[in-house]
Protein backbone atom coordinates (compact mmCIF):
# COMPACT_ATOMS: atom_id res chain seq x y z
CA UNK A 1 0.00 0.00 0.00
CA UNK A 2 3.02 2.15 0.55
CA UNK A 3 3.79 1.33 -3.02
CA UNK A 4 0.35 2.41 -4.07
CA UNK A 5 -0.42 5.17 -2.17
CA UNK A 6 3.27 6.51 -1.59
CA UNK A 7 3.36 8.97 -4.93
CA UNK A 8 -0.42 9.85 -4.79
CA UNK A 9 -0.26 13.95 -2.83
CA UNK A 10 -1.53 16.93 -3.56
CA UNK A 11 1.09 17.37 -6.12
CA UNK A 12 -1.60 14.60 -8.46
CA UNK A 13 -4.71 16.36 -7.51
CA UNK A 14 -3.72 20.30 -7.93
CA UNK A 15 -0.34 20.84 -9.33
CA UNK A 16 -1.17 18.74 -12.56
CA UNK A 17 -3.25 21.86 -13.69
CA UNK A 18 0.11 23.92 -14.12
CA UNK A 19 1.08 21.22 -16.34
CA UNK A 20 -2.55 21.01 -18.57
CA UNK A 21 -2.20 24.79 -19.08
CA UNK A 22 1.34 24.87 -20.02
CA UNK A 23 1.09 21.69 -23.28
CA UNK A 24 -2.46 21.02 -22.79
CA UNK A 25 -3.58 17.21 -23.59
CA UNK A 26 -0.02 16.76 -24.70
CA UNK A 27 0.50 16.80 -20.99
CA UNK A 28 -0.14 13.27 -21.27
CA UNK A 29 3.36 12.78 -22.93
CA UNK A 30 4.54 14.77 -20.16
CA UNK A 31 3.42 12.62 -17.70
CA UNK A 32 4.16 9.43 -20.00
CA UNK A 33 7.86 10.64 -20.25
CA UNK A 34 8.58 11.38 -16.65
CA UNK A 35 6.76 8.15 -15.84
CA UNK A 36 9.14 6.06 -17.08
CA UNK A 37 11.49 8.34 -15.64
CA UNK A 38 10.13 7.20 -12.23
CA UNK A 39 10.01 3.20 -13.06
CA UNK A 40 13.67 3.20 -14.11
CA UNK A 41 15.23 4.65 -11.39
CA UNK A 42 12.41 2.70 -9.16
CA UNK A 43 13.59 -0.77 -10.72
CA UNK A 44 17.60 0.35 -10.40
CA UNK A 45 17.03 1.26 -6.63
CA UNK A 46 15.01 -2.03 -6.03
CA UNK A 47 17.74 -3.98 -7.85
CA UNK A 48 20.55 -2.75 -5.39
CA UNK A 49 17.98 -2.51 -2.47
CA UNK A 50 17.39 -6.26 -2.72
CA UNK A 51 20.67 -7.10 -2.29
CA UNK A 52 21.41 -4.46 0.35
CA UNK A 53 18.12 -3.54 2.32
CA UNK A 54 18.77 -0.65 4.40
CA UNK A 55 16.61 2.19 6.18
CA UNK A 56 19.62 4.53 4.20
CA UNK A 57 18.37 2.92 0.67
CA UNK A 58 20.30 5.43 -1.68
CA UNK A 59 22.77 6.86 0.73
CA UNK A 60 23.73 3.26 1.51
CA UNK A 61 24.30 2.14 -2.06
CA UNK A 62 26.17 5.81 -3.04
CA UNK A 63 28.43 5.26 -0.41
CA UNK A 64 29.56 1.67 -1.30
CA UNK A 65 29.66 2.54 -5.45
CA UNK A 66 31.45 5.60 -5.06
CA UNK A 67 32.51 6.69 -1.88
CA UNK A 68 31.84 7.92 1.66
CA UNK A 69 31.47 11.62 0.56
CA UNK A 70 28.74 10.65 -2.20
CA UNK A 71 26.93 8.39 0.73
CA UNK A 72 27.00 11.30 3.53
CA UNK A 73 25.98 13.97 0.33
CA UNK A 74 22.76 12.06 -1.20
CA UNK A 75 21.61 11.00 2.73
CA UNK A 76 22.33 14.80 4.13
CA UNK A 77 20.59 16.25 0.62
CA UNK A 78 17.77 14.00 1.00
CA UNK A 79 16.93 14.86 4.42
CA UNK A 80 17.50 18.27 4.70
CA UNK A 81 14.71 18.11 1.70
CA UNK A 82 11.98 16.37 3.30
CA UNK A 83 12.36 17.58 6.54
CA UNK A 84 11.09 21.10 4.71
CA UNK A 85 8.64 19.27 2.74
CA UNK A 86 7.12 17.69 5.91
CA UNK A 87 6.73 21.36 7.45
CA UNK A 88 5.27 22.45 3.63
CA UNK A 89 2.63 19.36 3.86
CA UNK A 90 1.72 19.89 7.43
CA UNK A 91 0.67 23.42 6.76
CA UNK A 92 -0.98 22.67 3.23
CA UNK A 93 -3.02 20.34 5.52
CA UNK A 94 -3.67 22.83 8.16
CA UNK A 95 -4.91 25.23 5.66
CA UNK A 96 -7.27 23.08 4.60
CA UNK A 97 -8.52 22.56 8.52
CA UNK A 98 -8.53 25.94 9.27
CA UNK A 99 -10.93 26.42 6.16
CA UNK A 100 -13.13 24.33 8.04
CA UNK A 101 -12.83 25.56 11.59
CA UNK A 102 -11.32 28.97 11.02
CA UNK A 103 -11.67 29.24 14.98
CA UNK A 104 -8.65 27.32 15.58
CA UNK A 105 -5.82 29.32 14.03
CA UNK A 106 -2.96 27.72 10.81
CA UNK A 107 -0.04 27.23 13.21
CA UNK A 108 -2.03 24.94 16.28
CA UNK A 109 -4.09 22.73 13.48
CA UNK A 110 0.12 22.62 12.46
CA UNK A 111 1.09 22.02 16.30
CA UNK A 112 -1.50 19.09 16.34
CA UNK A 113 -0.78 17.27 13.04
CA UNK A 114 3.23 17.05 13.89
CA UNK A 115 2.24 15.58 17.54
CA UNK A 116 -0.11 13.00 16.33
CA UNK A 117 1.93 11.73 13.62
CA UNK A 118 5.40 12.50 15.77
CA UNK A 119 3.52 9.71 18.44
CA UNK A 120 2.35 7.39 15.25
CA UNK A 121 6.25 7.18 13.97
CA UNK A 122 7.61 6.77 18.03
CA UNK A 123 5.38 3.93 18.26
CA UNK A 124 6.36 0.45 17.20
CA UNK A 125 6.83 0.52 12.98
CA UNK A 126 3.82 -1.58 12.89
CA UNK A 127 1.42 1.56 13.57
CA UNK A 128 2.84 3.33 10.95
CA UNK A 129 2.27 0.71 8.65
CA UNK A 130 -1.34 0.70 9.94
CA UNK A 131 -1.75 4.37 9.33
CA UNK A 132 -0.34 4.41 5.72
CA UNK A 133 -2.32 1.33 5.18
CA UNK A 134 -5.34 2.82 5.42
CA UNK A 135 -4.03 6.72 4.16
CA UNK A 136 -3.27 5.07 1.17
CA UNK A 137 -6.37 3.16 0.94
CA UNK A 138 -8.55 6.18 0.63
CA UNK A 139 -6.66 7.92 -1.75
CA UNK A 140 -5.99 4.65 -3.95
CA UNK A 141 -10.02 4.39 -3.49
CA UNK A 142 -10.60 7.93 -4.07
CA UNK A 143 -8.36 7.81 -7.97
CA UNK A 144 -10.25 4.36 -8.47
CA UNK A 145 -13.92 6.27 -8.18
CA UNK A 146 -12.55 9.20 -10.24
CA UNK A 147 -11.77 7.05 -13.08
CA UNK A 148 -15.06 4.99 -12.83
CA UNK A 149 -16.78 8.42 -12.59
CA UNK A 150 -14.89 10.22 -15.83
CA UNK A 151 -14.57 7.02 -17.74
CA UNK A 152 -18.54 6.60 -17.52
CA UNK A 153 -19.06 10.56 -18.28
CA UNK A 154 -16.77 9.73 -21.29
CA UNK A 155 -18.59 6.74 -22.75
CA UNK A 156 -22.06 9.09 -22.69
CA UNK A 157 -23.27 6.37 -19.62
CA UNK A 158 -24.26 8.76 -17.09
CA UNK A 159 -28.00 10.91 -17.27
CA UNK A 160 -27.59 14.19 -17.72
CA UNK A 161 -24.11 14.46 -18.52
CA UNK A 162 -23.29 14.98 -22.21
CA UNK A 163 -20.07 12.95 -23.38
CA UNK A 164 -17.78 15.18 -25.41
CA UNK A 165 -16.43 12.63 -27.32
CA UNK A 166 -12.84 13.23 -28.54
CA UNK A 167 -13.52 16.78 -29.42
CA UNK A 168 -11.43 18.42 -27.02
CA UNK A 169 -8.43 16.20 -27.77
CA UNK A 170 -8.60 17.53 -31.91
CA UNK A 171 -6.01 20.06 -30.81
CA UNK A 172 -3.12 17.98 -28.91
CA UNK A 173 -0.58 19.98 -28.78
CA UNK A 174 -2.13 23.55 -28.47
CA UNK A 175 1.24 25.54 -27.59
CA UNK A 176 3.64 23.59 -29.73
CA UNK A 177 5.59 20.40 -28.95
CA UNK A 178 8.35 22.62 -26.85
CA UNK A 179 5.29 23.06 -24.13
CA UNK A 180 5.52 18.75 -23.68
CA UNK A 181 9.24 19.53 -22.48
CA UNK A 182 8.01 22.60 -20.02
CA UNK A 183 4.93 20.16 -18.97
CA UNK A 184 8.06 17.49 -18.21
CA UNK A 185 9.52 19.98 -15.99
CA UNK A 186 5.97 20.87 -14.48
CA UNK A 187 4.93 17.23 -13.61
CA UNK A 188 8.07 15.11 -13.02
CA UNK A 189 8.52 16.52 -9.18
CA UNK A 190 4.52 14.52 -8.76
CA UNK A 191 6.68 11.60 -8.47
CA UNK A 192 9.04 12.12 -6.01
CA UNK A 193 7.90 9.92 -2.74
CA UNK A 194 8.67 6.38 -4.66
CA UNK A 195 11.89 6.44 -2.88
CA UNK A 196 10.57 5.44 0.87
CA UNK A 197 9.49 2.49 -0.89
CA UNK A 198 12.85 0.19 -0.51
CA UNK A 199 13.59 2.89 2.81
CA UNK A 200 10.11 0.91 3.87
CA UNK A 201 11.47 -2.29 2.11
CA UNK A 202 14.61 -2.37 4.88
CA UNK A 203 11.67 -2.89 7.86
CA UNK A 204 9.55 -5.78 5.91
CA UNK A 205 9.98 -9.34 7.21
CA UNK A 206 11.14 -10.28 3.45
CA UNK A 207 12.95 -7.12 2.14
CA UNK A 208 13.43 -8.79 -1.78
CA UNK A 209 10.25 -9.64 -1.83
CA UNK A 210 8.29 -6.41 -0.39
CA UNK A 211 10.77 -4.90 -2.90
CA UNK A 212 9.88 -6.77 -6.44
CA UNK A 213 6.05 -6.69 -5.72
CA UNK A 214 6.63 -2.32 -4.80
CA UNK A 215 8.02 -2.17 -8.22
CA UNK A 216 5.37 -4.45 -9.97
CA UNK A 217 2.76 -2.42 -8.28
CA UNK A 218 4.70 0.85 -9.21
CA UNK A 219 3.87 0.30 -12.96
CA UNK A 220 0.00 -0.24 -12.72
CA UNK A 221 0.08 2.59 -10.67
CA UNK A 222 2.10 4.99 -13.11
CA UNK A 223 0.03 4.00 -16.08
CA UNK A 224 -3.16 3.60 -14.49
CA UNK A 225 -3.47 6.11 -12.03
CA UNK A 226 -1.55 8.99 -13.65
CA UNK A 227 -1.94 8.46 -17.36
CA UNK A 228 -5.73 7.03 -16.70
CA UNK A 229 -6.51 10.49 -14.60
CA UNK A 230 -5.04 12.82 -16.57
CA UNK A 231 -6.72 11.26 -19.76
CA UNK A 232 -9.93 11.44 -17.75
CA UNK A 233 -9.50 15.80 -17.06
CA UNK A 234 -8.34 16.37 -20.77
CA UNK A 235 -10.84 14.45 -22.64
CA UNK A 236 -13.75 15.43 -20.30
CA UNK A 237 -12.58 19.37 -20.40
CA UNK A 238 -10.94 21.74 -22.77
CA UNK A 239 -7.25 22.17 -21.38
CA UNK A 240 -7.64 26.14 -20.99
CA UNK A 241 -10.51 26.09 -19.15
CA UNK A 242 -9.37 28.19 -16.07
CA UNK A 243 -11.67 25.70 -14.20
CA UNK A 244 -9.22 23.04 -14.61
CA UNK A 245 -5.83 25.07 -14.13
CA UNK A 246 -6.53 25.46 -11.04
CA UNK A 247 -7.76 22.44 -9.39
CA UNK A 248 -8.85 19.76 -12.49
CA UNK A 249 -9.82 17.08 -10.34
CA UNK A 250 -12.70 19.44 -8.85
CA UNK A 251 -13.19 20.57 -12.28
CA UNK A 252 -14.19 17.05 -13.46
CA UNK A 253 -16.54 16.20 -10.35
CA UNK A 254 -18.15 19.34 -11.00
CA UNK A 255 -18.96 18.99 -14.93
CA UNK A 256 -20.25 15.57 -14.29
CA UNK A 257 -22.83 17.23 -11.71
CA UNK A 258 -21.05 16.17 -8.12
CA UNK A 259 -22.85 18.05 -5.36
CA UNK A 260 -19.93 19.62 -3.25
CA UNK A 261 -16.99 18.47 -5.25
CA UNK A 262 -14.70 21.22 -4.00
CA UNK A 263 -15.02 19.96 -0.52
CA UNK A 264 -14.71 16.32 -1.33
CA UNK A 265 -11.43 17.01 -3.05
CA UNK A 266 -9.98 18.92 0.19
CA UNK A 267 -11.17 15.57 1.73
CA UNK A 268 -8.99 13.76 -0.31
CA UNK A 269 -6.17 16.16 -0.49
CA UNK A 270 -6.16 16.79 3.23
CA UNK A 271 -5.39 12.73 3.59
CA UNK A 272 -2.84 13.08 1.03
CA UNK A 273 -1.09 15.29 2.78
CA UNK A 274 -0.88 13.96 6.04
CA UNK A 275 -0.01 10.59 4.46
CA UNK A 276 2.58 12.66 3.05
CA UNK A 277 3.74 13.64 6.45
CA UNK A 278 3.99 10.63 7.93
CA UNK A 279 5.65 8.71 5.18
CA UNK A 280 7.68 11.72 4.90
CA UNK A 281 8.94 11.65 8.68
CA UNK A 282 9.21 7.78 8.34
CA UNK A 283 12.06 8.01 5.59
CA UNK A 284 13.52 11.17 6.98
CA UNK A 285 14.18 9.25 10.39
CA UNK A 286 15.14 6.22 8.82
CA UNK A 287 17.72 8.06 6.51
CA UNK A 288 19.47 9.68 9.63
CA UNK A 289 19.57 6.57 11.62
CA UNK A 290 21.57 5.18 8.80
CA UNK A 291 23.81 7.96 8.49
CA UNK A 292 24.22 8.02 12.31
CA UNK A 293 25.15 4.41 12.22
CA UNK A 294 27.77 4.95 9.34
CA UNK A 295 29.52 7.78 11.49
CA UNK A 296 28.29 10.49 9.43
CA UNK A 297 25.70 11.56 12.21
CA UNK A 298 25.80 12.08 15.96
CA UNK A 299 25.90 8.69 17.49
CA UNK A 300 23.40 9.52 19.71
CA UNK A 301 20.74 8.91 17.04
CA UNK A 302 21.10 5.77 17.14
CA UNK A 303 18.99 5.18 19.95
CA UNK A 304 15.97 1.98 18.98
CA UNK A 305 13.18 1.08 21.13
CA UNK A 306 10.97 -1.18 19.46
CA UNK A 307 12.44 -1.09 16.01
CA UNK A 308 11.70 2.62 15.97
CA UNK A 309 15.07 5.22 15.69
CA UNK A 310 13.23 7.76 18.01
CA UNK A 311 16.14 10.22 18.44
CA UNK A 312 16.37 9.80 14.68
CA UNK A 313 12.28 10.62 14.78
CA UNK A 314 12.43 13.26 16.93
CA UNK A 315 15.72 15.22 15.21
CA UNK A 316 13.26 14.82 11.82
CA UNK A 317 10.63 16.13 13.67
CA UNK A 318 12.19 19.12 15.23
CA UNK A 319 11.49 21.49 11.94
CA UNK A 320 7.99 20.59 12.15
CA UNK A 321 7.83 22.07 15.21
CA UNK A 322 9.68 24.68 14.61
CA UNK A 323 7.54 25.42 11.25
CA UNK A 324 4.33 26.14 14.48
CA UNK A 325 6.42 29.71 14.92
CA UNK A 326 6.64 29.93 11.15
CA UNK A 327 3.26 29.68 10.60
CA UNK A 328 2.86 32.07 13.55
CA UNK A 329 5.17 34.44 12.16
CA UNK A 330 5.02 33.88 8.32
CA UNK A 331 2.49 32.07 7.24
CA UNK A 332 2.64 32.61 3.42
CA UNK A 333 6.41 33.74 2.46
CA UNK A 334 8.80 31.53 4.63
CA UNK A 335 7.82 28.01 3.11
CA UNK A 336 8.14 29.34 -0.37
CA UNK A 337 11.86 30.06 -0.16
CA UNK A 338 12.67 27.31 1.72
CA UNK A 339 11.15 24.41 -0.56
CA UNK A 340 12.60 26.98 -3.58
CA UNK A 341 16.08 25.77 -1.83
CA UNK A 342 15.08 22.27 -1.70
CA UNK A 343 12.86 22.02 -4.24
CA UNK A 344 15.26 20.27 -7.26
CA UNK A 345 16.76 17.42 -4.68
CA UNK A 346 14.28 15.02 -5.93
CA UNK A 347 16.73 14.87 -9.46
CA UNK A 348 19.72 14.93 -7.05
CA UNK A 349 18.78 11.82 -5.27
CA UNK A 350 17.98 10.00 -9.22
CA UNK A 351 21.35 11.05 -10.38
CA UNK A 352 23.05 9.30 -7.02
CA UNK A 353 20.58 6.48 -7.68
CA UNK A 354 21.60 5.95 -11.07
CA UNK A 355 25.44 6.03 -11.21
CA UNK A 356 25.65 3.76 -7.85
CA UNK A 357 23.57 1.22 -9.94
CA UNK A 358 25.58 1.45 -12.87
CA UNK A 359 28.48 0.70 -10.54
CA UNK A 360 27.44 -1.70 -8.15
CA UNK A 361 25.99 -4.10 -10.79
CA UNK A 362 29.51 -5.00 -11.73
CA UNK A 363 29.96 -6.31 -8.07
CA UNK A 364 26.00 -8.39 -8.41
CA UNK A 365 26.44 -11.68 -9.68
CA UNK A 366 22.50 -12.77 -10.32
CA UNK A 367 20.54 -9.65 -8.93
CA UNK A 368 16.70 -10.63 -7.31
CA UNK A 369 15.15 -7.93 -9.19
CA UNK A 370 17.31 -6.88 -11.93
CA UNK A 371 16.86 -3.88 -13.84
CA UNK A 372 15.47 -3.76 -17.11
CA UNK A 373 18.06 -3.54 -20.65
CA UNK A 374 21.02 -2.81 -18.41
CA UNK A 375 23.20 -1.01 -18.72
CA UNK A 376 21.71 0.92 -21.51
CA UNK A 377 18.48 1.86 -19.83
CA UNK A 378 20.48 3.21 -16.84
CA UNK A 379 22.10 5.05 -18.87
CA UNK A 380 19.47 6.79 -20.64
CA UNK A 381 17.53 6.94 -17.57
CA UNK A 382 20.83 8.92 -16.63
CA UNK A 383 20.62 10.81 -19.54
CA UNK A 384 16.97 11.64 -18.45
CA UNK A 385 17.70 13.15 -15.59
CA UNK A 386 20.97 15.29 -16.78
CA UNK A 387 18.55 16.93 -19.73
CA UNK A 388 16.25 17.79 -16.50
CA UNK A 389 18.61 19.53 -14.92
CA UNK A 390 19.93 22.09 -17.99
CA UNK A 391 16.14 22.30 -19.02
CA UNK A 392 15.45 24.08 -15.44
CA UNK A 393 18.77 25.84 -16.05
CA UNK A 394 17.86 27.14 -18.92
CA UNK A 395 14.33 28.39 -17.96
CA UNK A 396 13.97 31.91 -16.20
CA UNK A 397 11.27 30.20 -14.30
CA UNK A 398 13.23 27.41 -12.86
CA UNK A 399 16.71 28.61 -12.72
CA UNK A 400 17.02 29.78 -9.40
CA UNK A 401 15.44 26.84 -7.80
CA UNK A 402 17.67 24.40 -9.23
CA UNK A 403 20.89 27.10 -8.77
CA UNK A 404 19.77 27.16 -5.22
CA UNK A 405 19.80 23.09 -4.94
CA UNK A 406 23.02 23.20 -6.25
CA UNK A 407 24.18 25.08 -3.96
CA UNK A 408 23.44 23.28 -1.33
CA UNK A 409 24.11 19.95 -2.46
CA UNK A 410 27.65 21.54 -3.00
CA UNK A 411 28.22 22.86 0.39
CA UNK A 412 26.97 19.29 2.13
CA UNK A 413 29.52 17.81 -0.54
CA UNK A 414 32.05 19.88 0.47
CA UNK A 415 31.44 19.24 4.36
CA UNK A 416 31.68 15.12 2.89
CA UNK A 417 34.84 15.62 1.39
CA UNK A 418 36.40 16.88 3.91
CA UNK A 419 34.77 14.69 6.27
CA UNK A 420 36.40 11.77 4.26
CA UNK A 421 39.57 13.29 4.17
CA UNK A 422 40.10 13.59 7.60
CA UNK A 423 38.70 9.91 8.17
CA UNK A 424 41.84 8.96 6.33
CA UNK A 425 44.62 11.42 7.98
CA UNK A 426 43.28 9.20 10.92
CA UNK A 427 43.93 6.19 9.90
CA UNK A 428 46.94 6.49 8.32
CA UNK A 429 48.54 7.89 11.39
CA UNK A 430 47.24 4.51 13.53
Amino acid sequence: MIALGGVIGAGLFVGTGAGIAVAGPAILISFALAGILALLVMRMLAEMAAEHPSGGAFSVHAEKAIGPWAGFTVGWTYWCAVVVVLAVEATGAAKIASGWLPAVPQWAWVLIFMSVLTAVNLANVRNFGEFEFWFAGLKVAAIVLFLLLGGAAILGLLPGVDSPGLANLRDFAPNGWGAVVAGLMAVVFAFGGLEVVTIAAADAENPERAIGKAVRTSITRLLVFYLGSMAVVVTLLPWNDSEVGASPYVAVLNRIGIPGAAQIMNVVIFVALLSAVNATLYGAARMLSSLAERGEAPKSLLDRRNGVPRNAVLASVAFGFVSVLLNYLWPDTVFLLLLNAVGSALLVVWGFIAVSQLRLRRTIARPAVPMWGHPYLSWLALAGIVAIIGLMLADDRARGQILSTGVLVAVIAAAGVGRSALRRRGADRT
